[in-house]
This record gives C-alpha cells, structure tokens and sequence, in this order.
C-alpha cells in the first residue's frame, strides 16, 4: 500500500470518527432540549389546572354574602392576568420566563390572601365544597412545585451539556443555547415574621 493510500483511509477514519461523535453529541443535545420542553408543558399544564380551579374556589365564597368582595376581585384579576402570559418551551428566554414566575407568583399571593380572609368566615370553613376545592388548590400548589423542580433539573441537565467541551463547539455552531430555569422570588429568603 502506498503513502497515499493510508493517508487516505486514516483521513476517512478521523472524518467518520468526528462526524459520528459530532452526530451523536447533536442528537443528546435534542433529547436533552426535548427533555426541557417536556417538562415546561408539564409546568404550564400545573399552572393551567391551578387557574381553571380558580373560578370554582371563587363562586363557592362567593355563597358567603358578606365576604370581602375586593378579596375576590384580586382573585379573579390576577387570574386573568397569569392565563394572559404564554411562553414557549422553544423560546425560553430569562426575560419572558421572569415574566411568567411574576405573574404566576402575584396570583399565588391573592390565593392566600383569599385563603386567610377565608377564615375570618365560619360558614365557609364549614362549607365542604370550599373545603374540597382548598385541598385540591394545596395539592395542585403542591404539583406545581415538583414541575419547577423537574424542569429545573432538565434545564440544569441541557445546560451541563451544552457547555461542556467539546460539545459547547457543537451547541454553539448548531444554535444550542443555555436555558433559565426557575429561581426563588425576590425576598423569599426572609422568613415571614409570625406574631400573635
């Protein structure tokens, strides 16, 4: 065999190494970005049952005459206001995802303001539909939580490989970009003060 000939064939060898390790490192960077959007629809799908309870918690203290109507109208507005902000798993930048956690987060602090006011009335803590509904809010409360935090971790997941060399050559040429996960809310390192 000639100097040519090998020179050939070890040429051929390195581009078919490359290239299947080029291929292979690609498609884990697709599972792995599937594996983000999966669990964004899950979050999205959380939040979405949260809101669609919402309007039932609320016509049921609505039976309470003298409940606080400002409460209720809080409610129904930051409800409004959460379902209106949409974010595609595709396109999740830190700015839109912000977004989103805000407005989540404002609907979350008039659900437990209408929860505390709630107790100020016996007659619906006694009302057993306000009760089902408040138990299916706390496990609802309860999924969103574990969906933040599975997406977290397939976003801390795509990230790690995503930046680790070599293959942040091959993200970076094939448009795969590091994602935002979820943080905590301004503010809520400091316990709440209690006082009685």
């Amino acid at each position: 065999m000639s100097t040519r000939n090998i020179t050939l064939i070890v040429i051929a060898a390195l581009i078919l190494l490359v290239g299947g390790c080029g291929c292979n490192g690609y498609n884990s960077l697709v599972k792995l970005d599937e594996g983000v959007s999966k669990a964004w629809n899950n979050v999205q799908s959380d939040y979405q049952r949260r809101a669609d309870l919402i309007p039932n918690l609320v016509n049921t203290v609505k039976g309470e005459a003298n409940f606080e109507q400002t409460t209720l109208e809080n409610v129904i507005k930051a409800r409004a206001s959460a379902t209106q902000i949409k974010v595609d798993a595709k396109d999740l930048t830190p700015e839109k995802l912000q977004q989103f956690q805000a407005s989540q987060g404002q609907l979350s602090q008039a659900l437990g303001r209408l929860l505390v006011v709630s107790e100020n009335y016996p007659n619906l803590r006694a009302n057993e539909a306000f009760r089902g509904l408040q138990a299916q809010l706390e496990g609802t409360e309860n999924r969103i939580k574990v969906s933040r935090n599975d997406f977290n971790s397939a976003v801390a997941d795509y990230n790690i490989k995503a930046r680790s060399f070599p293959m942040n050559i091959l993200a970076g040429i094939t448009g795969f970009k590091t994602k935002e996960g979820f943080k905590a809310d301004a503010g809520s390192e400091k316990a709440p003060e209690v006082k009685f």
